[in-house]
């Protein structure tokens, strides 16, 4: 995206996340900058990367999440632009200041408005979500998600169909100056609970749904727009879209070795046609799994003319993995899909597992 003055994006982050950021980046003729703790310095991000940046030390808080250190990996990097990946940086308002006060970009909410209405910082949860792309006309791609939740952490999200309503106060976030994407909870009594910036979990499933690119939507945002710039167009109309995560089921602090090739490892998985299906792994082979971060391996995304059929494609995508080195969670997520699969969404309905098949 040269054209709208962006060039080299520091990715801030890490894991599958940073892997598709990095990768999208490349895509749109951007260099990507990734930055690393010393024991990720081989890390997948890195390795994909355009150049990577050292930040400190191990523990989260004396590298990714160092608001001054991220800022000097900018500076030191060339980047014009900080585009931030979990919810925690792209949320943290000191962050997003300090990147405008050293003259850079921040693609994500200015940091008054995360003062005011928060960027929670977590990844929502909630049985009921909407994801978005906040432009000052509103929303654009609004993409309603149900979730199946382990230990409070979203396992697998998908669009719960055209009976779905938006809350109204949805519509409030455009109009206090909220910008880029945004991933938001729903309470049961349809207000928003939740509220984040940056590239949730389940942001996979706006881009199914539309056919879309979060990135290039998060870096828009940044951008000076254009007059003559028609902006990102999506599918005429949505398609139903599921997107599971695979996490390591390693005790908390616990490191490992991941051995065995993890879906998105060796590229995109072969997909039926009509289905749109992407894998993204932070992993390959030989890789050390570190006890300090996130457990997450890789996500399967797809999308379809219908859920049973996106669950479907993302099941055969995660079932059958061989020994991947470390324990995971992928029998869990298959459970969960194929229930899906056989057009069920409620817990303890579950379906056979040759639905998957």
């Amino acid at each position: 995206m040269p054209q709208l003055g962006i060039e080299t994006v520091l990715v801030a982050g890490r894991g599958p996340a940073a892997c598709a950021v990095v990768t999208a980046c490349q895509r749109l003729d951007l260099k990507a900058v990734a930055v690393h703790s010393e024991t990720e310095r081989a890390a997948r991000h890195v390795r994909l990367a355009d150049d990577a940046v050292l930040l400190g030390a191990a523990p989260a808080a004396e590298s990714y999440l160092a608001v001054d250190r991220l800022v000097e990996a900018a500076r030191r990097s060339g980047a014009d632009t900080v585009l931030p990946v979990p919810p925690a940086l792209a949320g943290n308002a000191t962050l997003a200041a300090a990147v405008i006060a050293a003259g850079l970009r921040w693609a994500g909410p200015d940091p008054d408005v995360l003062e005011r209405i928060g960027g929670d910082g977590v990844e929502p949860a909630s049985e009921r979500g909407l994801l978005a792309w906040v432009t000052a006309e509103g929303l654009r791609f609004p993409t309603p998600v149900a979730r199946d939740r382990a230990a409070g952490i979203a396992r697998v999200s998908w669009t719960p169909g055209a009976t779905a309503q938006l809350p109204p106060a949805a519509s409030r976030l455009a109009e206090v100056g909220w910008r880029g994407l945004v991933t938001v909870g729903i309470s049961p009594d349809g207000e928003l609970a939740e509220v984040a910036a940056g590239f949730s979990l389940d942001m996979a499933v706006l881009e199914r749904a539309h056919g879309v690119d979060a990135v290039e939507l998060a870096l828009r945002s940044a951008a000076e727009p254009r007059a003559d710039d028609p902006g990102p167009v999506g599918r005429a109309e949505p398609q139903a879209a599921v997107v599971v995560q695979l996490r390591s089921t390693l005790p908390p602090g616990t490191a490992g070795r991941v051995r065995g090739r993890l879906p998105g490892s060796a590229g995109r998985p072969p997909a039926p046609d009509g289905v749109d299906l992407l894998a993204v792994s932070g992993y390959d082979p030989g890789d050390r799994l570190d006890g300090w971060y996130d457990a997450l391996l890789a996500t399967v995304s797809a999308g379809a003319d219908d859920v049973p059929t996106a669950a479907r494609a993302a099941g055969r995508a995660l079932s059958g993995l061989p020994d991947v080195g470390v324990p995971h969670d992928g029998a869990e997520g298959c459970a969960v899909l194929g229930r899906l699969a056989s057009g069920a969404t409620a817990p303890g309905a579950a379906a056979p597992s040759a639905v998957l098949g």
